[in-house]
C-alpha cells in the first residue's frame, strides 16, 4: 500500500502556487495524496463576485468568525465549487496530476454535527444566543469511496463544508480539523498543517521563534488567533498513527520551519531520538520522512549526512583508511499504531525492527572519537523489509569497509554471528480448462501443490537444515487453461550449495510447469575468531556481561552484503527482543537500549585501537 499523506492548505498558500510542485514531488515518490483546501480568499473573492456582503460574528472573546446561516450555506458551496476547487484542480493539472475535487458534503463523503448555540455580541454590545449557525465538527468519513478515489487519481482534493448527519443543510467545518479527521480516519502516515508562518511561533514578532516540537497540551499556550485551530487539529491527530507537523511559511518543504507534535514523551532526554524515531511511520518505500528527520538530527551535531540516491541516509566522521560501517535499516513492516511509552517500555512498529539499532548507531556515531585514520559510517538502509533490498545493494556497492555491523535485535546481550541464506522461488502449474470431477482430472492447484513438495524434497536432500514454507499462492482460470502460481520460500543454512539447490528445484520444471528463481542469496556466518567478535566480546566482559552467539535462521542486509564482499568480518548487533519482530506487541525496554548503546560504543572504540594489520 502506498503511503498516505493529507495536506491542508490555506487559501493564501495555494494563491503562491509553489506547493503545487511539492504535493507534485510526493505523487512521484510514490505517495497517495489528499489535499485539504482551505476557502478564505476563495470564498471573499466569490462574495465580491455576487456582491453579497459576508456576514460575521463577533464572539466574546473579540474574535470574529464567519456566520453560516440556512440560507448562506449555498453561497458558500458555491464559492468552493466555483473558485478554489476549480483552482486547485488547475494548478494539480499544471504538475500532470490528475485530481478529483468535492466539498466533503457531496455524496456524503464527510458527514458532521452541528455545534451547541453560539454565543456573540450583538452590535450594540448585548450578549445573544445564535442557534441557526451552520457550524460543526466532522464525525464521519466514507473511507471505502475516498481509498478508491485516491486509488484512481494522483491527488484528491475535499474542502468543507461537510454533511449534516442530522439533516438540513450542510455544515460549515475548520479544515484544519476537517484534515485532522480525515487522516485519522484513513490511518494517513503523515499529515502536514500547512500555515503562512514558519510552524508556531513562540513570539508572534520574531518570525525565527519556530516551536521545533511539542507534545500534547504544549503548543496552545503560543497560538494564537487562527493558530489555536491549527494546533487543535494537531493534537487531535495524534490520536491517530501519523507524524503530525504545522508547516510553513507556505511550505512543507524545509523543516525548519516546522513544529513537530510527538504523541509520547520519553521518560528521559537520552530517550528522545529513539522515541522520536519510532514515531516516524516508514514502512517500506515509505522511508523519506524519517531518513529526513535523521538527517536533520544529525545537521544540529555538526555530522556529515545526506540521503543518498537510493534513499538510504547516509552519516560519516572521518575520512581515514580504516572504515567500520555500521549498516542500520530505516523501514518496517506495515500494520502501524500509536506510538506509546509504558513506563520504561516504548511500544510501536520498528522499536525493535529494526529503530533502536539505528538509533544506537547514530547516537554511537555523535559521540565516538574517531582516529585521524579512521572512518566510522552510519547507513540507514530502505526496503530491508522487502525482497527488493535496494538499500543494502547500494550500500554493497558504494560503501566498502573493512568491518561492518548490521543492525539488527540480538538484544543487549547477544551477538549474532550470522544468518541464514534465502532461496526463493516462484512455481506456476498449467492444465488444460476442464471439470474437477472428470476421470483422473487434475487440478491446477493439485499439480502445483504436487509439484511444490517434490521441490521441497529436493532442496531438502542438499541442505538438510533448511526450512521452507508456501509464503503466497494464487489461481488464474482462462478459457483454454487454468493456472495456480505459489511462491516457495527456503531460509537454508549458511553453507549451502545455491547453484546445487538450483539445480535440484530447477529439475522439476517442464511441460506445464515454470518455475523461476527469484531470489538466491547465501547465507553467511564468520564464526567467533574475528577481531570484530573479540572486540565486542571485551565489551561485554567490560560490562559484566557473559554474551550468547547465535547464528539466525532468518535474513539479514548482512546476507546482501556477502554476495559480493569477501574477507570481510561482519556481525549483528542491537537492543530488542527479536521474537517481537513484526508482532502487534513489539516494544523496547529502556534498560536494552540503553545498554546495547554502551557495549556498542565500548565496541567500536576498541576496533578503532587495534593495532595496524589485526583487524
Amino acid at each position: 500500500m502506498k503511503p498516505l499523506y493529507v495536506v491542508k492548505v490555506g487559501s493564501a498558500t495555494l494563491d503562491r502556487g509553489a506547493i503545487y510542485g511539492e504535493l507534485a514531488a510526493l505523487v512521484r515518490r510514490g505517495a497517495r495524496v489528499l489535499l485539504v483546501a482551505g476557502g478564505a480568499v476563495g470564498i471573499e473573492r466569490h462574495y465580491t463576485a455576487i456582491g453579497r456582503p459576508m456576514p460575521e460574528l463577533r464572539l466574546a472573546n473579540g474574535d470574529a468568525v464567519r456566520y453560516c446561516p440556512p440560507e448562506e450555506m449555498a453561497h458558500l458551496v458555491d464559492a468552493y465549487e466555483r473558485v478554489t476547487l476549480p483552482a486547485v484542480e488547475e494548478g494539480l493539472r499544471e504538475q500532470g496530476l490528475t485530481a478529483f475535487t468535492s466539498v466533503g458534503a457531496r455524496g456524503g463523503l464527510v458527514a458532521g454535527r452541528a455545534n451547541r448555540p453560539l454565543k456573540a455580541v450583538s452590535a450594540s454590545g448585548k450578549a445573544t444566543v445564535v442557534r441557526d449557525h451552520r457550524a460543526g465538527v466532522p464525525e464521519e468519513v466514507d473511507t471505502v469511496r475516498l481509498g478508491a478515489l485516491l486509488d484512481a487519481y494522483d491527488v484528491v482534493a475535499l474542502s468543507p463544508p461537510v454533511r449534516d448527519l442530522d439533516g438540513g443543510s450542510p455544515l460549515n467545518v475548520d479544515a484544519d480539523v476537517l484534515a485532522a479527521a480525515l487522516s485519522n480516519a484513513l490511518d494517513a502516515d503523515h499529515l502536514r498543517l500547512v500555515t503562512g508562518t514558519a510552524g508556531l511561533l513562540t513570539d508572534p514578532s520574531d518570525p525565527a521563534s519556530t516551536l521545533r516540537h511539542a507534545h500534547p497540551g504544549e503548543a496552545a499556550r503560543y497560538a494564537g488567533g487562527r493558530m489555536r485551530q491549527k494546533v487543535r487539529a494537531a493534537e487531535l491527530a495524534l490520536a491517530g498513527a501519523a507524524d503530525v507537523a504545522i508547516t510553513g511559511p507556505h511550505t512543507m518543504a524545509d523543516p525548519a520551519g516546522w513544529t513537530r507534535f510527538w504523541r509520547t514523551r520519553e521518560p528521559a532526554e537520552d530517550l528522545t531520538l529513539l522515541s522520536r524515531a519510532v514515531g516516524v511511520p516508514s514502512v517500506s518505500g515509505d522511508e523519506h520522512e524519517l531518513a529526513a528527520y535523521l538527517l536533520d538530527w544529525c545537521a544540529e551535531r555538526g555530522i556529515d549526512a545526506r540521503i543518498d540516491e537510493a534513499g538510504n541516509l547516509v552519516a560519516t566522521r572521518g575520512d581515514g583508511p580504516r572504515r567500520l560501517l555500521l549498516l542500520g535499516h530505516l523501514d518496517t513492516v506495515p500494520h502501524r499504531w500509536p506510538v506509546e511509552w509504558r513506563e520504561q517500555e516504548l511500544h510501536g512498529r520498528g522499536s525493535v525492527d529494526a529503530k533502536g539499532s539505528l538509533v544506537t548507531f547514530l547516537e554511537v556515531l555523535a559521540g565516538a572519537d574517531v582516529p585521524d585514520d579512521g572512518q566510522l559510517r552510519v547507513v540507514g538502509a530502505v526496503e530491508e523489509e522487502i525482497s527488493s533490498s535496494k538499500g543494502a545493494f547500494h550500500a554493497r556497492d558504494h560503501y566498502p569497509a573493512d568491518a561492518v555491523v548490521i543492525g539488527e535485535p540480538s538484544g543487549a546481550q547477544k551477538l549474532t554471528l550470522g544468518y541464514f541464506g534465502l532461496f526463493k522461488l516462484r512455481v506456476t502449474a498449467e492444465v488444460a480448462s476442464g471439470h474437477s470431477a472428470g476421470m483422473d482430472a487434475v487440478s491446477a492447484p493439485d499439480a502445483l501443490i504436487r509439484v511444490l513438495e517434490s521441490i521441497r524434497e529436493s532442496v531438502e536432500k542438499e541442505a538438510s537444515d533448511a526450512l521452507s514454507a508456501v509464503i503466497d499462492i494464487r489461481v488464474e482460470s482462462g478459457r483454454a487453461n487454468h493456472r495456480a502460481v505459489g511462491v516457495l520460500n527456503f531460509r537454508v543454512p549458511p553453507l549451502a550449495d545455491l547453484a546445487a539447490l538450483r539445480e535440484a528445484a530447477l529439475g522439476h520444471a517442464g511441460p506445464g510447469v515454470e518455475i523461476e528463481v527469484l531470489r538466491a542469496t547465501p547465507g553467511h556466518s564468520g564464526g567467533r575468531a574475528t577481531p570484530l567478535v573479540k572486540v565486542f566480546t571485551r565489551a561485554f566482559g567490560q560490562a559484566g556481561i557473559r554474551p550468547t552467539y547465535v547464528v539466525k535462521k532468518g535474513t539479514s542486509d548482512m546476507n546482501t552484503l556477502a554476495t559480493t564482499w569477501r574477507d570481510v568480518p561482519m556481525v549483528a548487533y542491537g537492543p530488542g527482543d527479536s521474537t517481537l519482530d513484526h508482532t502487534d506487541v513489539e516494544h523496547l525496554t529502556a534498560t536494552d537500549h540503553r545498554s546495547a548503546r554502551g557495549i556498542l560504543g565500548d565496541a567500536v572504540a576498541r576496533w578503532f585501537a587495534l593495532p595496524e594489520g589485526s583487524r
